[in-house]
């Protein structure tokens, strides 16, 4: 297949990258997320991912984001490669980061998320929509085409949880080799259960499913879109089912959706344990842009380890793809910048 799917011929003239870094205390429930050697360290996680996108390296964060058993390097080296070749400017959010990175980041002022088994999940989800909203109508007037990643991990589970308080059945993906789907089914199912939630009950009130069963990265993104609206300005939702589960948000809050499209890697549509294809459809995403990095042709074994499913999207690693296609990268190239990146980092560590 081409490296991405369907082709994008048309280049923006002022595209960004606007990547949104959060925590949710759901991660820390052993076994739920594989993004991070132990559940406490995930909190460094979308810390060291920006850390990592910005420098190539980790500066206040104590362990590489790495994926274990095999040490399997995070998507954002995908992203800081793809960000590299093409010179596109990109701005870090915070919105309600435990461990906050030592790069520049535009704060939202909020705060983490909660466990979704806790009545309360996001605190002051108006307020973080309205922030994010005001930045987007900063920033309109300097872009025509914005890429939105995220970094939480954790997120693959809120996303679940929103998605059931909308109404929608579907699994999840996951950074693990085997994707705990029934530990997820079971935190969802107490998360519903403690804010007195019952399966599609919330389809109308898309805010208060982000406030019971969501993350701060959700009403951030959700906020960006809405900022953007009645301009000419294009966006692109980058990730697998946590974007997928914003869009479900936008959507149900009445938003225009024409020109939002999705990206995320080829892992994440062909992983047999979720459902994305089949969500994005019943949603009516426009347009899914598909990204694969062919890293099956690669030399080092880390990168093989995507190829098997073992870590699959992140740190808006497949919209920072497709912008790399937009400027005309080949998957060669693109594989060459990933090899050297992952080559110095080892050499630093």
């Amino acid at each position: 297949m081409a490296w991405i799917e369907p082709e994008v011929t048309k280049k923006p003239r002022r595209p960004m990258f606007l990547c949104v870094l959060s925590n949710t205390k759901t991660a820390h429930i052993p076994k739920l997320s594989a993004a991070g050697k132990t559940a406490e360290l995930t909190d460094y996680t979308p810390a060291g991912d920006a850390e990592l996108m910005e420098t190539g390296n980790i500066i206040s964060v104590p362990v590489l984001p790495m994926t274990p058993p095999y040490d399997t390097p995070t998507p954002a080296i995908m992203t800081r490669s793809a960000l590299k070749l093409t010179d596109v400017p990109y701005h870090f959010i915070n919105s309600g980061l435990i461990v906050t990175p030592e790069v520049p980041c535009i704060d939202l002022k909020a705060k983490p998320g909660e466990d979704i088994r806790e009545p309360i999940a996001v605190r002051d989800v108006q307020g973080i929509y309205e922030r994010a909203k005001f930045l987007a109508k900063r920033l309109r007037n300097q872009v025509d085409h914005v890429v939105i990643g995220e970094s939480i991990p954790g997120g693959t589970t809120t996303a679940m949880g929103v998605l059931t308080a909308l109404g929608y059945n579907g699994s999840v993906s996951s950074s693990a080799d085997e994707n705990p789907l029934e530990l997820k089914k079971r935190v969802v199912e107490e998360g519903m259960k403690a804010s007195g939630l019952t399966f599609g009950c919330l389809k109308d009130d898309p805010m208060k499913a982000i406030a019971c069963m969501g993350d701060p990265m959700m009403p951030a993104v959700v906020g960006l879109v809405a900022g953007f609206q009645g301009t000419d300005v294009s966006v692109v939702l980058a990730g697998g089912t946590q974007m997928a589960a914003v869009y479900a948000l936008i959507k149900h809050l009445g938003l225009n959706t024409e020109k939002l499209a999705i990206a995320t890697t080829r892992y994440v549509v062909e992983d047999k344990s979720a459902s994305f294809t089949e969500l994005t459809r019943a949603l009516g995403v426009p347009v899914v842009y598909v990204a694969d990095p062919g890293f099956g042709k690669s030399e080092l074994k880390g990168l093989h380890k995507y190829e098997t499913g073992t870590i699959k999207e992140g740190a808006g690693a497949g919209g920072a793809m497709y912008l790399a296609g937009l400027y005309g990268i080949t998957q060669e190239d693109f594989r060459a910048e990933v090899e050297s990146v992952c080559k110095l980092l080892k050499a630093g560590h």
